[in-house]
Formats: structure tokens, C-alpha cells, sequence
């Protein structure tokens, strides 16, 4: 008899042993009939209160404490799991008698994992809301901390994530979650995912530890790896963010780097993190600064940026993660700070340690090392964007001034050769890297692709643009082609017109009509511009089109701040200066600004909220070169490039487009109107001066795709995928056979939920056809693809989206057949199972 497609009750059991045998967990029993199942179990809490040499008189009031603290009581669930975190890391507390002094009793022993008691209970029901009943919870001196759901290796993983994350709705059992740390899924073909409370499907994260270690199952392997009873504590203690109303856990390259970074403070080393862009750069920061604040008592924390809008996020991000933290005002300021025996945690600009009237640099650099500043403590200086060769200078003077100081540099871009020795003169070599690659294979981050467009070339006569606009409607029904006709007399003339912003304008306006991930209003773009005049230009010639009311031009440019800008501003003369402030004076008539803002500001904050938030009412940015660096907006599906960039710059900008933001965004797409990018080999290579390769490990070359290559792999991909998953199906794979093969004997519920993951999967990959096909429709000859395999595909498509109607059909019947009151309640009771 065959092993193959165990039940997920062989593999709950195989995992019991795996915690008992192998990690040292009590085994608390079945708990699927015990009364009372609690996040906090008293017996077992006090047990190891009492053992702790805790009064009773001090166990009763943590106790009520800790009770009290779980409750929601109108909370979130949020509110309260932040609440009982900071009970289970700091202690609670407690005074017994009037006059006493207060005593901290501790809930865990964070210095010694074996002095605590770590258990598992399977099967554990659940009420209060509508009954569930997790499949393992891991216990902590009787307070849930963590728990697991396994599924059978014919059920995907996402079943088991959606399981954990309904368990935590108010009609269910959120209660039960207010204490829990770790929430996991798992099964023998996936492996493990894992995250925490509130967590959403699409940032459960996959650890990756010992690769070459291929001995077990990845699910026993990684269980092991995360709920050991050490890295658990530290896990807990040292890793878990509440970040303005997300609580985080660490992905496996911040925590390692966390971990080579502590080993340098440990012993006063500086050096250099290079993380890539979009892989979490100021939540390292926020979890090594803590570390080192709480480990180091004398220890103080500086963080420099080099840009404004950088130092304000990375306020916020300590502030919302509850660190206190003080923004200098100057250079002057900082260091009259540093003088001082507090605050511990500061942050401040570069440039304000720059001095414009230095004629001889390293002579100054001489003089201030002669004449250090006075500094109280040990300082740890935090350097963000440490590649930025225009601060290698500034770097030397903070350098002179704290000669004690430990640096410790961040970049998210490789560094260039050419600044290798100044960087290791500042900083020292590297701590911990973290490269594109690894973090697109890691799905930390996307992949990208590339299209350079001529369109002066493209769009040079009236037959051109009738081809440009069939070739550009490829993809869209009938339907979808006459509503855009309807505007193309008007573009037509646009395109026609010698302005080449105007066809650019156009471009990506159709863009937004055809594209799916931008046609569904899901996503949105940045458009480069090269000056403050272009765009400005730009975005009065987008108000003129579908586009009004949802663009915004941000640019460093205030009208109230006489005319100052740190951008190119691309005013030659006073009209065109004239046109700036009009522009600007006009798009700030309405605005009202807020508390401790300038509308200027005000208005940049709205527009980037709406962009990060509301896609579908702010489709584009037009910028210079605000929002390149430090802005995180999942929605940014697209960039447009109309300036010249190079390098560090480029990369940045490009990497706004690569953070992950559901399934139908499957690549970051770059759109090259200044053919920026260099050919090497089959790639597109990001980076054209020499970069620094001593760090080891994978390339530090930034790769990207062609667009039409990686839409060709995507959609063969596709085809390939609907294939193997209809191959089952029995001869003559009529309507028939597949509805058997899909939804099973329609007359039996069991049978119809058992086919579940089949439909689910299928309804999946004809969705991944349908968006593959959409992307590439317009340039199938350019892919390769014969006029015969052009129609091939295009009679594929629509014999699966055939499909798919007729199997949602058969299991819309069938499911309203079992929920009439007249029949069976045995679909209602499948369907509802755990």
C-alpha cells in the first residue's frame, strides 16, 4: 500500500512527536472534548509562578493583571495582544500591601529557556464565538503562544493560512489569539509559512535555514528551526515589531543580519549592511537599535539619513513602534545632544554636518580630529543610504568628530568599486548582505521588467498610429475596443502633434485601458519626469484626460518658500518659472493644511496616502526625485522613465515598482522613454559603473527582464499549468468528465468539498492565463509566437474560461440543491469542517 498523500492526521502525529521527542515539549493531551480551553491555562501558569518563588498574594494579582490585559473589552485585537506582549516581556508590576514596594513578577524566564515550561495541546476546541479547533497550540508556562494548522498535502497551504486568519474574526474566537506570538501552517508537500496575529495571507513568510539539510520533511525541518526552545525565546523577545498597526515578525535574512550585526556590537566592530531595496531596511534598524539600547546600558543610538523625507520615516517608524526618539535640528544640535547623558535615541540629516566654506577638506578633517567633540556614552551611529557617493565627505566628517563612534552603514544598492576604500575607511567590510537576487528568489520582492519605447519612432505619422492602436487593443473584447474608439479622434490628434510629451501622455493613458493589473484600477504608476517644469507640463496635460483629479505632480517645489527647490527645476526663463508657480498656486487652491504642515505638505501627504491606500482615485505620481528612495507603495505596479538616471539613482527608482501586493501582481514593469538601460547577454543590466563584488555570495549585478521574453515564459507557463492540472481528466474530456474530475458525484456533498482544492486550483490558473495573455496580447508576433500558435492560444483561452463557467456553474447549483431546507445538511456540515 502506498504512503503517497498521507492523512493530515499521520502527519499531526508525526509533528507531536516531533515536539515532544525531538524539542522537549510537554505533551498536554487531546483537548478536543476538555472544558474551558483558555490562552492563558492558570494551573499551568501558576505552577511555574510557584516554582519561581512568587506569593500567592503576588501570583493572584499578576494573574488578574494578565486576565484583564487579554480581555478585548470593545479592543482590537491589536490593542490587546500589544498590551499582553509587553506583560510577557517586561513582567508585571505588583504591589500586595499599601507601603510596600513594588516587585516585577515574570511571566518567562528570557535568560534561561529550560528554567520555563514548554508544552503542545492538539485538538483544541475552542468556544465562545462559533466553534473552531486549532489543530496544535504551543503553550509557554500555560500562555498560548503559539499555533499550528496542518493540512493534507492534496489541500494547499493558503487553506490552512485562511483557517488561522478566520479563527481570528470576532464571530469566531479572536479572544483566543490575544497572547498568541506565532501563527504557522504546514503541510508534507509545502513545508511551513508562518507569521503572526492579523498577519494577511500574502505576508505569511517561509524560513530558509541549512539548504543543504534535505535529510526530512521542510515542515518537520522548519518547525524545528522556529519553535526550538531557545530561538523561540528569542524570537519573542527580540523580533516582534508593533509597527503602527501591524504587528511583525522577522523575515529570515533580518533576522540573521540582526544576529551578524550583534556580534559586531559585541565586540565595538562597525560595518556595512547591504540589504536590498523593499526587503525592510528601517525595521532592521528599529530591532538592532532596541537590542542594542536594552543590552548595552551606556550604549546611545544615532541614526543619520540624507534626506528629509527619510529622516521623518524613520521617525515614524520608531515612534509607531513605541521608541523614543529625538530629531536634531542641526549638526550643532546633535552633538550639544550627545554631550548630554540623554535622550539614548537620536536621529538627524548628514548634510548638517557639512560646512560649505571648507576650502581645504582634509586639513578640517585634521583640525576636528585634533579637537573631537565631547560625547557621553557609547555611540552606535546608524548611516541609512550609505552608498550615496556625494556623502562619502560628510561620512568622514561625523567620522572625525566621534572618533569612538561605531558606524554601522545600511544600503539597499550594491556598492560601486569606485567607493569601495572610502566606505571601508568610514564603516569597515560588510556585516551581512542581502542581494536582489536572493530576494526575488525568496519572494521577498519582485522581479522586474524592462521595455525601452521609442515614441518618437512609434508614433511618427497617421499609419503608425493605426498600427499603435491595433497592436495596442489586441487583448481588450469588442466591447472594451468601441469604448475606446470613441476617445481615439481626440488621441489621434494628440499623438499626431510634434509635442513628444504629449504622445507620452498618451501612451501611458492607454496604458492604464489595456494593461490588466492598471485597467482593474488595483495598480498604479510614478512618472519621472526630468524637471520641475516638465512636470508640471505633465500634469496639466494629464488633467486634460480621464486622468484629472487622479494624478498629483510631488516635487520639492513650495510656491510659499520663494521659489526654493532642491530639484532641477528646468526654468530657463521667467515665464517658465511663471508657469511653476502658477501650476502649483493652482493644484493648492483647495487644500487646507493640516496641523504643523504647509499646504504644500498637506498636499503631498493626501496624494501619497490616496496613491498607497485608494489606487483606483490616484493612478499616477509625476516626480524628479522625490519618492525614489524610502517610499513603500504596494500598488505601484509601473514606472515610467522620462529623465536621465544612472546607477545607484536608477535602481532606487526602479525599485519603487517591486513590493508585493497580491496575485496579480507578478512583476514590477519598468517603462524606458530614455533607453536608460544597458544590453548584456539575454539580460538588461541596471548598473553601468563596475560594481564592488567582495562581499561573496550571489551577483551583486542588478538583472533585469526583457518585458516581452518574461511575458512569453509567463504565458507558456500558463498553457503549461492548465495542462498538467486537466490531464486527469478522463477520455473523451468532454463537459462530462471534467465535471466529474472537478466537482465529483453532484450528488454527494463529501464528494463535492474533497474536490475543492481541484476547483480552486483551477479557477487560479485560468485567471494567470487570462492576465498572461492580456499582457503580451499586443506583441504576440514580437514574442516569437507563429500565426498558428497565436490562434492556438487564443482558442485555449477560451476553452478554459469555458470551463471555469461551466464548473462555478455546476457548484453554484449544487451548493444552493444542499442548502435547501428539504435536503441533506451533510454539504453544510462538509463544507464547514476544519
Amino acid at each position: 500500500m502506498t504512503n503517497v498523500s498521507k492523512p493530515e492526521r499521520a502527519t499531526q502525529k508525526r509533528v507531536i512527536e516531533l515536539f515532544t521527542k525531538t524539542l522537549g515539549y510537554e505533551y498536554l493531551g487531546d483537548w478536543s472534548n476538555r472544558a474551558g480551553n483558555h490562552c492563558i491555562e492558570e494551573g499551568l501558569l501558576s505552577a511555574f509562578l510557584t516554582r519561581g518563588g512568587y506569593s500567592p498574594a503576588h501570583m493572584n494579582a499578576a494573574l488578574h493583571k494578565l486576565r484583564s490585559d487579554a480581555l478585548l473589552h470593545g479592543r482590537s485585537l491589536y490593542a490587546a495582544n500589544q498590551a499582553v506582549y509587553q506583560l510577557l516581556r517586561y513582567g508585571i508590576s505588583v504591589k500586595v500591601e499599601a507601603g510596600q514596594v513594588s516587585e516585577t513578577v515574570h511571566l518567562v524566564n528570557w535568560d534561561k529557556a529550560t528554567d520555563n515550561d514548554f508544552a503542545i495541546a492538539e485538538e483544541v476546541t475552542l468556544k465562545g464565538g462559533h466553534e473552531r479547533r486549532p489543530d496544535i497550540v504551543l503553550y509557554l508556562n500555560g500562555i498560548a503562544v503559539g499555533v499550528l494548522e496542518l493540512k493534507n498535502s492534496r489541500v494547499g497551504l493558503g487553506e490552512g493560512i485562511r483557517q488561522c486568519l478566520s479563527n481570528q474574526q470576532p464571530e469566531f474566537n479572536d479572544w483566543f489569539f490575544s497572547t498568541v506570538q506565532l501563527v504557522m501552517a504546514g503541510n508534507d508537500s509545502e513545508g511551513l509559512r508562518y507569521g503572526t496575529i492579523e498577519t494577511q495571507e500574502k505576508y505569511f513568510l517561509t524560513w530558509k535555514e541549512d539548504e543543504a539539510d534535505n535529510a526530512g520533511y521542510k515542515l518537520d525541518k522548519y518547525l524545528a528551526k522556529l519553535c526550538g526552545k531557545a530561538r523561540l525565546l528569542e524570537l519573542i523577545h527580540d523580533f516582534v515589531l508593533f509597527d503602527g498597526g501591524v504587528k511583525k515578525l522577522p523575515r529570515v535574512h533580518q533576522y540573521f543580519g540582526i544576529q551578524a550585526a550583534q556580534a559586531h556590537v559585541r565586540q565595538r566592530r562597525g560595518g556595512i549592511i547591504w540589504h536590498t531595496q523593499g526587503s525592510g531596511k528601517s525595521i532592521l534598524m528599529v530591532l538592532l537599535a532596541r537590542w542594542i539600547l536594552e543590552n548595552k546600558p551606556a550604549a546611545r543610538v544615532v541614526i543619520i539619513t540624507d534626506r528629509d523625507e527619510l529622516d521623518r520615516q524613520i521617525e515614524r517608524v520608531f515612534k509607531d513602534a513605541g521608541e523614543t526618539i529625538h530629531r536634531s535640528q542641526s549638526g550643532r544640535d546633535l552633538m550639544a545632544q550627545l554631550a548630554q547623558p540623554n535622550p539614548r535615541l537620536l536621529c538627524s540629516l548628514v548634510h548638517k554636518f557639512g560646512r560649505r566654506d571648507v576650502d581645504d577638506f582634509e586639513a578640517f578633517l585634521r583640525d576636528l580630529a585634533a579637537q573631537p567633540s565631547q560625547t557621553q556614552g557609547e555611540i552606535y551611529v546608524f548611516v541609512d543610504e550609505c552608498h550615496r557617493t556625494q556623502s562619502g565627505k560628510l561620512h568622514r566628517v561625523m567620522k572625525a568628530m566621534m572618533p569612538n563612534a561605531v558606524f554601522i552603514g545600511f544600503t539597499g544598492t550594491p556598492l560601486l568599486k569606485a567607493d569601495k576604500a572610502s566606505s571601508l575607511e568610514v564603516f569597515g567590510g560588510y556585516i551581512h548582505t542581502y542581494k536582489f537576487a536572493e530576494a526575488v528568489e525568496d519572494g521577498v520582492v519582485l522581479d522586474l521588467v524592462y521595455e525601452a519605447r521609442d515614441i518618437d519612432q512609434k508614433l511618427g505619422n497617421s499609419d503608425q498610429i493605426d498600427q499603435w492602436f491595433e497592436a495596442k487593443t489586441k487583448g481588450l473584447n469588442d466591447w472594451q475596443k468601441d469604448e475606446l474608439k470613441k476617445q481615439w479622434g481626440t488621441m489621434q490628434n494628440v499623438l499626431s502633434s510634434r509635442a513628444r510629451m504629449d504622445r507620452v501622455v498618451t501612451d501611458i493613458v492607454f496604458d492604464f485601458a489595456v494593461k490588466p493589473r492598471l485597467s482593474s484600477e488595483r495598480g498604479n504608476a510614478i512618472l519621472v519626469a526630468s524637471s520641475i517644469y516638465e512636470a508640471c507640463k505633465y500634469f496639466v496635460l494629464f488633467g486634460k484626460t480621464v486622468f484629472k483629479n487622479r494624478c498629483a505632480v510631488v516635487t520639492s517645489y513650495n510656491p510659499q518658500a520663494s521659489d526654493v527647490s532642491k530639484e532641477e527645476t528646468g526654468a530657463n526663463t521667467e515665464s517658465d518659472k511663471q508657469f511653476i508657480y502658477n501650476s502649483y498656486t493652482e493644484l493648492l487652491k483647495e487644500v487646507v493644511a493640516r496641523a504643523g504642515m504647509n499646504k504644500t505638505e498637506t498636499y503631498e501627504q493626501d496624494v501619497k496616502e490616496r496613491f498607497i491606500s485608494a489606487p483606483a482615485q490616484m493612478k499616477l505620481l509625476i516626480v524628479v526625485d522625490k519618492l525614489l528612495t524610502g517610499f513603500d507603495a504596494p500598488p505601484c505596479t509601473y514606472l515610467y522613465i522620462d529623465k536621465s538616471m544612472q546607477d545607484h539613482g536608477l535602481f532606487q527608482a526602479i525599485c519603487r515598482t517591486n513590493r508585493l501586493d497580491g496575485e496579480d501582481k507578478d512583476f514590477g514593469y519598468i517603462v524606458d522613454y530614455k533607453d536608460l538601460f544597458k544590453k548584456v547577454e539575454k539580460a538588461i543590466a541596471v548598473y553601468t559603473a563596475e560594481l564592488d563584488h567582495s562581499a561573496g555570495g550571489a551577483d551583486p549585478e542588478i538583472l533585469v527582464k526583457d518585458r516581452v521574453e518574461a511575458g512569453r515564459e509567463r504565458l507558456d507557463d500558463a498553457v503549461e499549468a492548465l495542462a498538467l492540472l486537466c490531464e486527469p481528466v478522463e477520455p473523451p474530456n468532454g463537459d462530462l468528465q471534467h465535471i466529474h474530475y472537478f466537482c465529483g458525484n453532484t450528488e454527494i456533498a463529501d464528494d463535492l468539498k474533497a474536490r475543492e482544492p481541484h476547483r480552486v486550483a483551477l479557477y487560479k490558473a485560468v485567471v494567470a492565463l487570462v492576465r498572461a495573455y492580456a499582457n503580451l496580447a499586443d506583441e504576440l508576433e514580437a514574442a516569437g509566437y507563429t500565426p498558428e500558435q497565436i490562434e492556438r492560444i487564443k482558442g485555449l483561452q477560451k476553452h478554459y474560461l469555458n470551463l471555469r463557467e461551466i464548473i462555478r456553474g455546476v457548484y453554484a447549483q449544487i451548493s444552493e440543491n444542499f442548502r435547501d431546507p428539504g435536503c441533506t445538511h451533510s454539504f453544510r456540515a462538509a463544507a464547514s469542517a476544519s
